[in-house]
């Protein structure tokens, strides 16, 4: 069965795979539910809430230093 993702699929599947230890899977969550209010936004609400995930991005750049091994490395 091929299910639309949306946020509640993402939710549980960040859930189910212990993923709320990874900020970049809560990061598209955050994505997935701004894209599915963008309707019910203006294009300055629109803006400020892409522009504010896009600034966590950045910031997310940080957490990788020292443990890109760990989380990059091979797991085979």
């Amino acid at each position: 069965m091929n299910q639309k993702l949306n946020s509640q699929n993402l939710a549980h599947y960040i859930e189910a795979t212990n993923g709320i230890t990874k900020p970049w899977l809560l990061l598209q969550l955050r994505l997935k539910k701004i894209q599915e209010k963008r309707e019910y936004l203006s294009p300055e609400e629109y803006e400020a809430a892409i522009t504010d995930l896009h600034q966590d991005l950045v910031n997310l750049g940080e957490f990788w230093v020292g443990i890109e091994d760990e989380v990059f490395g091979d797991h085979a």
